[in-house]
């Protein structure tokens, strides 16, 4: 993984292990997804919620170690807020 890439892992709906990172390009988060370690990175067009909340922890991390800025995590707290206003997001801990 490059410097501003964040990954995690999850699972597919039918229960298949999933890998996921996140790339912030110019103002906007880019997902990628693939099964196992040498297949190809696909762009995951419309990211799920759980994917967004994700992020949201691994940046706030890395807001806590200095590597991000608070900013960063409230930007992407209102996207969160404008793709699913029905979801309460959690506080930053800042």
């Amino acid at each position: 993984m490059a410097k501003g890439e964040i990954s995690w892992k999850s699972r597919f709906e039918d229960d298949r292990k999933r890998q996921v990172y996140a790339k912030k390009v110019g103002n906007e988060w880019r997902f990628h997804e693939r099964e196992r370690r040498y297949d190809n990175w696909e762009t995951v067009p419309k990211p799920v919620l759980e994917d967004w909340l994700e992020l949201l922890d691994g940046v706030d991390r890395r807001v806590h170690r200095r590597l991000l800025q608070p900013q960063d995590a409230q930007r992407l707290r209102q996207k969160i807020k404008e793709l699913f206003p029905e979801t309460e997001t959690p506080k930053s801990t800042i």
